[in-house]
């Protein structure tokens, strides 16, 4: 019988149980388009009421395919790049170290708080490659155990809305002056997104406070002259979307032909 593990979080830092349990939720359906039995497992083991979180096959779903979308696309640099470098900000328990499964050549860094990195380390050993660090993404001596020295890719999910409107582009400046030159993909929420998403159940469950939203990708290639926009991606654009029930099908194309409500929650996706 595996060992009950028991994990005490609030706030923000809370937040990675439910992109967690919706990634296992999604992977108990026989027709999973993530298939992350890592993360189910790990549920399994916490000692946690995930029942409080309020979340639904939508939800699971909606998040699933997010995470292949990242997935995919660290997939297609690694090929591009196999000796590349893989930034994953504040990374929580997900998975995508495993579901991706690098070669050995590949170097890949996962973040998150100190004490999110130690509960972290309960469910993932080491591998050749890879590295978690401990720190606050918005201290800056974290950077130093990063080598600068290959292209990048840079994945923040479910992270940078959770920070102050100035912290964002800092950190941008601070990682795209790092490497020589890589990607960046992140889910970006507008500022009605932002507004409302503190109404869904998992998010009050939490307590978590959002801050930052991004209405006009450009800003930020304004903010941090070394990023040059790429895409905007809605839920409508997603490959997998057909894979969903067609009800959240019709739903995320009713959404992705209104721009201001497609907007509210998308994937940018810029280079440097």
């Amino acid at each position: 019988m595996a060992t009950t593990e028991t994990i005490r979080l609030s706030g923000e830092r809370e937040t990675l149980l439910v992109t967690l349990y919706a990634k296992a939720l999604e992977s108990r359906s026989p027709a999973s388009i993530l298939k992350d039995s890592v993360a189910d497992a790990i549920v399994r083991r916490l000692d946690y009421d995930f029942a409080r979180l309020g979340l639904g096959a939508r939800d699971a779903t909606g998040l699933a395919i997010r995470a292949k979308f990242l997935d995919d696309l660290v997939r297609r640099f690694i090929a591009a790049h196999p000796d590349g470098i893989v930034l994953n900000l504040g990374c929580g328990l997900d998975s995508r170290i495993a579901r991706v499964d690098p070669p050995a050549g590949t170097r890949w860094f996962d973040l998150d708080y100190p004490d999110v990195i130690d509960i972290r380390r309960r469910f993932y050993p080491a591998r050749d490659g890879y590295s978690m660090i401990g720190s606050s993404v918005t201290e800056v001596g974290w950077l130093e155990a990063v080598p600068d020295d290959g292209r990048a890719i840079i994945i923040a999910e479910g992270l940078l809305a959770y920070l102050g409107s100035d912290d964002v582009p800092r950190l941008l400046d601070r990682l795209t002056a790092h490497f020589p030159g890589g990607e960046l993909a992140f889910d970006g929420y507008s500022s009605l997104g932002v507004a409302l998403l503190p109404l869904h159940p998992a998010i009050r469950a939490t307590g978590a406070t959002l801050h930052w939203a991004i209405d006009d990708p450009r800003d930020l290639e304004r903010q941090v002259p070394r990023l040059t926009f790429v895409a905007e991606i809605a839920g409508s654009d997603f490959e997998d979307l057909a894979r969903a029930p067609w009800p959240m099908q019709m739903l995320a194309r009713t959404f992705g032909a209104i721009p201001f409500l497609r907007r509210m929650g998308r994937m940018l996706r810029y280079r440097f």
